[in-house]
């Protein structure tokens, strides 16, 4: 089983990361750039596995790329601890 099989696993598999990055002085504008740059392989990638990643791939696919750093930057804002 994927951490991307289950939404709520996903969330703390990406929130226990991006704690991780911040514990090791990682700036801001690098994870920032992280998570979009993952978010845009997921959607190029990966079958969304459940309801909220098909809406996150919806939502990815008619957005631009300044929407889609922000798409991003909410998705770590969501998963901050």
């Amino acid at each position: 089983m994927s951490v991307l099989d289950n939404w709520q696993d996903w969330k703390r598999f990406l929130g226990n990361k991006m704690d991780n990055a911040v514990q090791r002085g990682v700036p801001d504008e690098a994870i920032n750039k992280l998570a979009y740059e993952i978010g845009d392989y997921l959607h190029s990638n990966v079958d969304p596995k459940n309801e909220q990643e098909r809406v996150l791939s919806d939502l990815w696919s008619v957005a631009d790329e300044n929407e889609q750093k922000a798409l991003a930057k909410c998705m770590m804002k969501l998963v901050q601890k």
